[in-house]
């Protein structure tokens, strides 16, 4: 059921933040490993983005990527937080009474791992479908994919399940880091803002302002992993599925600090925290008042003594 909550929160979050992404992952891909001013700027900031994406491609296309945004939630944080809440419940995250921030940034990383393998072929896929457009705003290379199923069957047959898996090298750290980041804050700042006692304490206020302390420290840590996640998935490959661009992780991420700097490492933050903050803040709050609702309803089921 652990695993089930979370899936729950984190789709529930999606909902409201997809057509952030779409805006986030359109404005990381252009002027992909081009020196400033020597590229057309379609998207100016999160707002023009907005008004240029509905204006060419329409309104729908804001919803672009939904399904398999939905299913890469349901499966990635439903794991991920999922195996934090079972790891939390044991009590190996708390020393004398308090939660470890070490422990908890370890139990953050380890569950992001997993989560981060066991979603990446569909965030292969979002991403593809995400940054398709009209060719006057087209950012990055321009997959073909007319939806996700095809998308998943169209990339297995030309590059066999492995071709599924393209870019996870990027995501596993980028998960991972955001997951610790996210995960520690999120219980250290809930732990920090019941002390205060500002609210009661078991009032959904305390998770909401614990969400809003833990997007920011997330944003600041995931953005350059982002950004590097979104290229190496989006990138061209050929026949073999060898990616044209970057041959890495490690290859991305000095590709584009040395062409674009640190800036182009942070393309897009205004985006990313516009989607990744609100994510951050509604999934954390979603997952702790289900888990709430859930520890209640459980005991009248006569599941605990």
């Amino acid at each position: 059921m652990d695993f089930v909550l979370g899936g729950a929160a984190a789709c529930g979050a999606c909902l409201f933040t997809n057509p952030l992404e779409v805006v986030k992952t359109r404005m990381q891909l252009q002027g992909e490993l081009q020196n400033r001013g020597s590229y057309r700027v379609h998207y100016r900031n999160v707002f023009h983005a907005f008004y240029t994406i509905g204006k060419v491609d329409g309104l729908a296309a804001l919803q672009k990527g939904l399904v398999p945004g939905l299913v890469y939630q349901l499966f990635m944080n439903g794991v991920r937080l999922g195996s934090y809440a079972l790891t939390e419940a044991s009590g190996l995250l708390h020393s004398n009474g308090r939660v470890s921030a070490a422990r908890s940034t370890a139990a953050g990383a380890m569950a992001g791992v997993v989560g981060a393998f066991v979603g990446s072929p569909i965030y292969l896929v979002k991403t593809h479908l995400q940054s398709q457009s009209a060719s006057s705003i087209a950012v990055g290379h321009q997959y073909k994919h007319q939806g996700m199923l095809h998308a998943l069957v169209a990339i297995h047959r030309e590059h066999g399940i492995l071709g599924l898996w393209r870019g996870s090298s990027a995501a596993i750290p980028r998960v991972s880091i955001g997951s610790a980041a996210q995960l520690t804050t999120f219980s250290a700042s809930k732990e920090l803002v019941s002390d205060l006692q500002v609210f009661a304490k078991d009032s959904w206020l305390v998770a909401l302002s614990a969400g809003m302390i833990s997007s920011v420290v997330v944003v600041m840590a995931m953005t350059p992993f982002d950004v590097v996640s979104t290229r190496l998935y989006n990138q061209p490959v050929d026949y073999m599925g060898k990616g044209l661009l970057y041959q890495g992780f490690t290859d991305c991420f000095s590709k584009t600090l040395k062409k674009e700097g640190l800036i182009g490492l942070y393309k897009g933050l205004g985006a990313s925290y516009f989607r990744l903050g609100p994510h951050t803040i509604l999934s954390l709050l979603f997952w702790n008042e289900l888990r709430k609702v859930y520890c209640l309803y459980k005991p009248k089921q006569g599941v605990l003594p």
